[in-house]
């Protein structure tokens, strides 16, 4: 996938500030932040959960 450049960027933005208005950018910034977060942090649980899954797994069939 393309990263877009400086270009797309600022249309990008320019589209945004149209259509919400410059008031409401930083509400939109922040809640964009606040569900990136809450999304690495599920990523993270559940890549911490399968590894606890494994371990069990394996310490369960050395144990027969």
């Amino acid at each position: 996938m393309r990263v877009p450049g400086p270009w797309e960027l600022a249309i990008i933005l320019a589209i945004v500030l149209v259509v919400f208005g410059a008031g409401r950018l930083p509400q939109i910034g922040s809640s964009l932040g606040r569900g990136m977060r809450a999304f690495r942090r599920g990523i993270n649980g559940a890549d911490d959960s399968i590894d606890e899954t494994l371990e069990s797994t394996d310490k369960s069939e050395n144990k027969d």
